[in-house]
């Protein structure tokens, strides 16, 4: 789709973590989180990246359906969240939590900033 559009200065993609696990893009793991997010710079590239949605899925890896979870309580895991909050290629990009529990959602920018902070 990129490749059609001729002025690309007006490209943006926001990354939804639960929708491209539900998708089969497999981030559970760092060497998943690498092959994912390299060969998202291969097809796509960061330079397009304008946002991100961090969610965990209450749905099943590769089921096609978008079902958002808390962090870390969901099919995906803690792995992918600590894998972006320490890449440097994500530095300055807005990451926005979309999860289904308002009441914990301080702990949960809480966790993902001590994630960054492990580094």
């Amino acid at each position: 789709m990129i490749d059609g559009i001729e002025d690309k200065s007006r490209i943006g993609i926001c990354y939804d973590t639960c929708h491209a696990f539900a998708a089969g893009y497999d981030m559970r793991s760092t060497d998943g989180c690498e092959k994912v997010f390299d060969d998202f710079q291969r097809i796509v590239g960061f330079e397009y990246l304008c946002g991100m949605h961090l969610n965990d899925s209450r749905s099943e890896y590769g089921s096609r359906v978008d079902r958002h979870h808390s962090l870390g309580q969901g099919n995906l895991g803690l792995n992918v969240f600590q894998f972006i909050m320490q890449d440097r290629r994500f530095d300055g990009i807005p990451l926005v939590l979309e999860t289904i529990d308002p009441s914990i959602w301080a702990d949960e920018i809480a966790l993902l900033r001590s994630f960054q902070t492990a580094v």
